[in-house]
């Protein structure tokens, strides 16, 4: 893993951001809309526990649901690295929040990029261990789903297909809605698969090889935005996907899009982040 300074440090104020004692629990279902993360009480922590069999954390379930709940807190108020690493020695029971911890700093607060395919490459090992210790969680699917796409973004699409990242990602991402059908991100993420496969290899051969549809794009991303319509990265993804689809002539309506993720009143430090990002479109 990357060295201690290469964790840029959050690069707004956070004061708000930090949701001590019981604050947390009552965020918790705004903050979570997107990814259907339960509540990390004693009661799911005993879930977990036992779910996990050999693979859970030698914890008691108050002490694991107090360390999940520390882990996300400092992913809420923008100290990724401190949330990496809480969740991380947990195993796969803190990847949901490691994964998303290292997932998100490597999108916005790295700018090398043979690190960010690095760390988003460690993404995805942590998940897949998920996946394996926990197959019955929509978030194990989703975070690898989540780690792969993003590192195929990397990579570029066509490599990403012709390496099967692809069919990963839509397998992971059907597992997660097929757990979890509200689960807004996946959604976002679906979307996105349809129209980047659409967008590098045309409507035809996408559908005939991907089945990369964009009426699929269109209904994922329309459901995302039902779903969560106050979230700056379904209203980012929507520009992108508008522009995937159908480039220039959508250009207004993409910028639109990024205008209300940009002005979304952002809920912790990954709103924060995504709403600058579309603030840095419009400039």
């Amino acid at each position: 893993m990357a060295a201690k300074s290469a964790w840029a440090a959050f690069p707004q104020d956070a004061t708000g951001f930090a949701h001590a004692g019981d604050a947390l629990k009552k965020a918790w279902p705004k903050l979570h809309a997107g990814d259907c993360e339960p509540y990390p009480d004693a009661k799911r922590a005993t879930a977990l526990l036992k779910a996990a069999g050999k693979s859970a954390p030698k914890l008691g379930a108050d002490a694991l649901a107090e360390a999940l709940q520390d882990a996300w807190r400092a992913f809420h108020r923008g100290d990724f690295k401190a949330a990496f690493d809480a969740g991380g020695k947990l195993g796969p029971v803190g990847a949901s929040v490691a994964v998303k911890a290292i997932g998100i700093h490597a999108t916005y607060l790295v700018d090398d990029e043979a690190e960010k395919l690095r760390r988003f490459e460690a993404a995805a090992e942590l998940a897949a261990a998920a996946v394996k210790a926990l197959p019955g969680e929509a978030n194990s699917h989703y975070r690898h789903a989540f780690a792969l796409g993003r590192y195929s973004q990397g990579l570029s699409i066509a490599k990403a297909l012709k390496q099967g990242i692809a069919g990963k990602v839509r397998a992971a991402l059907e597992e997660t809605l097929a757990l979890a059908p509200k689960h807004a991100e996946a959604h976002t993420a679906m979307a996105l698969y349809h129209a980047e496969i659409i967008g590098k290899v045309g409507a035809m051969l996408g559908g005939l090889t991907y089945g990369a549809k964009a009426s699929g794009a269109e209904a994922h991303i329309g459901q995302a935005l039902k779903l969560t319509p106050a979230s700056p990265i379904a209203h980012i993804e929507h520009g992108n996907v508008l522009m995937l689809l159908h480039g220039e002539k959508k250009e207004d309506a993409a910028a639109a899009a990024y205008e209300k993720a940009a002005n979304a009143k952002p809920l912790d430090a990954m709103e924060a982040l995504d709403a600058a990002w579309a603030r840095s479109q419009l400039e």
